[in-house]
């Protein structure tokens, strides 16, 4: 599995009179390849994924692949919903596009149980074949992946790789790394 490392750039989604600034956004991603940065990340949380349509979020992964293609820029795409459906045909539109890596943040405002999480984290990273970072961020979301919900998910599917762990916590990071 060819893994998204090194240092990444959450990407922003602009807007102008109410639509998707496609050229801004083309020219925000080349601006972080010419500074070398190692990924670019779209429509994660900072690209306001969860109040796109789903035809933009679409969109701004394409356009972030279309700019990336031939340059050593990887393109680590936001798959996230709090619909377990919805974040599968993300994921799949994603890898069709040819991202290098998905990620997917967790289900927002549901507020599913450890086992909730699991098996959506499951249905999704099973879908497609590039690697899968999970992403856990419960200021945000509502809900926190405990620790034994990512190691039983990293144990369990194969083309998950990675976390993003957004808690603050130093203590969760030690437990998941040990």
């Amino acid at each position: 599995m060819n893994i998204v490392t090194g240092s990444s750039t959450a990407l922003i989604t602009p807007f102008k009179n109410g639509k998707l600034d496609e050229q801004i956004y083309a020219k925000l991603i080349q601006r972080q390849i010419d500074n070398a940065i190692d990924a670019v990340c779209p429509v994660g949380t900072t690209g306001e994924s969860a109040t796109l349509t789903h035809d933009e979020h679409k969109r701004c992964i394409e356009i972030a692949v279309e700019v990336c293609k031939g340059t050593k820029t990887k393109v680590l795409a936001g798959a996230g919903s709090n619909s377990t459906m919805e974040a599968i045909d993300i994921a799949k539109h994603a890898e069709a596009c040819g991202v290098d890596a998905l990620f997917s943040v967790s289900p927002y405002y549901n507020k599913p149980s450890q086992e909730g999480l699991y098996q959506h984290y499951k249905a999704i990273a099973s879908a497609v074949r590039v690697p899968f970072m999970l992403y856990n961020v419960p200021g945000r979301t509502g809900v926190d992946i405990e620790p034994q919900t990512v190691i039983r998910l990293f144990d369990d599917v194969k083309n998950i790789y990675g976390i993003k762990e957004a808690t603050g916590s130093v203590e969760r990071t030690v437990e998941l790394l040990s």
